[in-house]
């Protein structure tokens, strides 16, 4: 009688313990289920999701390699039976198995996407077994190629998820046209510079070489080999980075042959930290800022004066200054100047200070301290460590 009490007192326990622990399973299942979040919070996870992972395959533009990437995450977004990706005259891509009912293939894609280039508007194709939406990819008001869905019935609403993804592709291939354009823009004012370092420098230098060729022979040699490398420099094609060690030393070579011209009018000091020779710089950055102190600070300072250049690790950043004590700036002057509203034989401060912005952020522009006999103060704040740039490496100079 013990023996059946013990058992079914077991038995109940059991069952008392079984039920609490599925009861509680099912209390955290539950739980977690809602911690998900609704079906729509879930489907709208799930498009975001999809659009991201295909946004950087469209960051170089509408190409055939960018477009079959992207193509599988966009059909995913549209749930369609296949999807078709063109440019204004082919197909650049196919996701998906377009319908055996239509025998000519794409063909019948690259028609519709034919009229919806030339109607800008999206073009909708019905049959018996599958309909066939397209909607025109525009950047700047210009269509430059399409978004096809295949689904077996087209809808208001799939009409119109058609023509949106259609406009989020022609909102990625327009930042990656505005990115192209940063770096054309970048590199032409990369070339402005050469231009305006050329024609005054290279006179002045040739007259200054000219000048030692026959009181002294050895000077002039010497001075030929710094400004050919100092020109070689200046010119080179390869590369938007260098490293500060390699800027300063253009520099010195400029600053050789600009004290050949001035002699002691010109005294030159500077304090460089070594651990920021190595920061990457954007090129042709530093050295406008020293020859603008040269040609506008000093040259027309009855006795000339004083530059200094500095470096120094500021955490993050390395802190470079070029400071001369010439005839200095007037401020309206110099705001008209870095805001592009006049022409100034300023002009490279302009340019240095509008390739940092665009770099760097507008926090890295030059910070410029001056006024009318008062000299100049000249300061740029690089990042020592940014994702993507990259000195280029030095070439060796041919003597």
């Amino acid at each position: 009688m013990l023996s059946t009490a013990l058992q079914m007192t077991l038995i109940v326990t059991t069952v008392v313990v079984g039920g609490a622990l599925v009861g509680f399973l099912g209390f955290r299942i539950a739980r977690s289920t809602r911690d998900l979040g609704t079906d729509a919070e879930k489907a709208t996870f799930q498009t975001l999701h999809q659009v991201s992972v295909a946004a950087p395959h469209l960051a170089q533009g509408l190409t055939p390699e960018g477009a079959a990437k992207a193509a599988k995450h966009l059909r995913t977004v549209l749930a369609a039976q296949a999807l078709v990706i063109t440019d204004t005259s082919a197909v650049l891509a196919v996701d998906g198995s377009i319908p055996e009912s239509e025998e000519r293939g794409t063909a019948a894609a690259l028609e519709l996407a034919a009229t919806a280039l030339s109607t800008t508007r999206t073009q909708v194709k019905r049959s018996d077994s599958t309909d066939l939406v397209c909607a025109p990819i525009m950047v700047g008001g210009t269509p430059v190629g399409t978004v096809a869905a295949y689904i077996p019935r087209a809808g208001a609403g799939f009409v119109r998820a058609v023509a949106e993804v259609a406009a989020w592709v022609a909102a990625q291939v327009g930042l990656a046209e505005l990115d192209s354009s940063r770096a054309l823009l970048m590199e032409a004012e990369v070339r402005a510079l050469r231009a305006q370092i050329s024609p005054h420098f290279i006179y002045n230098s040739l007259n200054a070489i000219a000048s030692f060729i026959t009181t002294d022979p050895a000077r002039a040699r010497e001075l030929v080999v710094e400004f050919a490398d100092f020109t070689r420099y200046s010119f080179r094609r390869h590369g938007d980075f260098t490293t500060l060690a390699e800027e300063l030393t253009a520099i010195d070579r400029y600053l050789l042959l600009e004290k050949a011209r001035f002699g002691e009018r010109i005294k030159v000091s500077l304090a460089i930290a070594p651990e920021v020779l190595a920061t990457a710089i954007p090129f042709l950055s530093l050295q406008p800022l020293v020859e603008n102190a040269v040609r506008h600070g000093l040259e027309s300072k009855p006795g000339g004066g004083q530059i200094t250049i500095s470096a120094s690790d500021s955490g993050e950043y390395a802190l470079i200054t070029v400071e001369d004590d010439g005839v200095g700036i007037d401020p309206s002057a110099l705001a008209a100047v870095l805001a592009g509203t006049t022409e100034s034989i300023h002009v490279g401060l302009r340019n240095v200070d509008v390739r940092l912005r665009q770099v760097y952020g507008d926090a890295h522009g030059l910070v410029i301290d001056t006024a009318p006999g008062a000299g100049t103060l000249i300061t740029m704040r690089i990042p020592k460590f940014r994702p993507g740039v990259e000195p280029t490496a030095p070439r060796q100079s041919a003597h």
